[in-house]
């Protein structure tokens, strides 16, 4: 004899019955299930986005109007709450040296614990 397994619905551990790949009991458990979703994938890139805007704007408070790049020191960065592991893309450019960008604005980590910041042409 074959044993038949039996699957809960993913919202409220009700029995399924009917189709073998079924998830959801009703349409109320389904939109239930997506609501939260979408709610907890938008809270974290609402978080996410505040990260970088606050980085873009240190950068550029620190990078000036004018300027196209400008050595700081790390700790003058890290005063102003700049979260590090927070960019939009790395570029590695022919010398091994890699770039974090916010946007257009990079920086570029140096072994004495000095930064180079610049904007992107």
């Amino acid at each position: 004899m074959s044993e038949v397994m039996v699957k809960n619905c993913k919202v409220c551990e009700k029995i399924l019955r009917g189709r073998t790949d079924k998830i959801f009991c009703s349409v109320g458990c389904k939109n239930h299930y997506h609501k939260n979703v979408r709610y907890a994938t938008k809270k974290a890139a609402i978080e996410i986005n505040g990260f970088l805007k606050r980085n873009y704007a240190i950068l550029w408070e620190l990078l000036g109007e004018n300027k196209t790049q400008i050595k700081v020191y790390r700790n003058a960065v890290e005063k102003k709450k700049f979260h590090f592991k927070y960019h939009t893309h790395i570029h590695v450019n022919s010398k091994g040296k890699t770039y974090y960008y916010v946007y257009d604005l990079a920086w570029m980590e140096f072994s004495d614990d000095e930064i180079l910041i610049l904007r992107k042409k």
